[in-house]
């Protein structure tokens, strides 16, 4: 895709659940940690995201303060609201509720210079589940080598 930068993404996300669906989400941010963001230092680590009040909240995520800001530096951790639309949020919060589903970030990237989030509504895998993930990729990996040594 063009004119997208990739930041980060969460392989955590997508070694513990089964990624369902997937929806782009603007962030508010102040221009600090965007310009933190921009530099990379950025953690999903321990990072999910929540329905309240009829917005969706981005809870626990990482943005390290801007090494040249001032005082008024926000907190790292600190919540952040996405931005999504009315029908995409009850939809989501409608599988939340019924189904059993969470909801992960797996991306954050630039997008014409305008900070994004995927965000994934996900199924949790169990361990055999992510067993038998890991021997495909391993099968994959060998493949490949294989290939390449031909």
């Amino acid at each position: 895709m063009e004119g997208i930068k990739i930041i980060a993404q969460n392989k955590r996300a997508y070694h513990d659940y089964f990624i369902d669906d997937t929806y782009e989400a603007g962030v508010v941010l102040v221009g600090s940690e965007v310009k933190s963001v921009r530099s990379g230092k950025v953690s999903f680590a321990d990072s999910f995201i929540s329905i309240k009040d009829g917005s969706a909240i981005l809870e626990n995520f990482h943005i390290a303060p801007y090494e040249k800001g001032s005082y008024f530096n926000l907190e790292s951790r600190r919540d952040r609201r996405l931005l999504l639309n009315k029908k995409e949020i009850d939809r989501l919060r409608g599988m939340v509720e019924r189904k059993g589903y969470t909801i992960v970030a797996t991306k954050i990237y630039l997008k014409r210079s305008l900070v994004k989030f995927e965000i994934g509504l996900a199924r949790g895998k169990h361990n055999y589940d992510k067993r038998q993930s890991l021997k495909e990729k391993q099968l994959a990996l060998d493949a490949e080598r294989a290939k390449k040594g031909e």
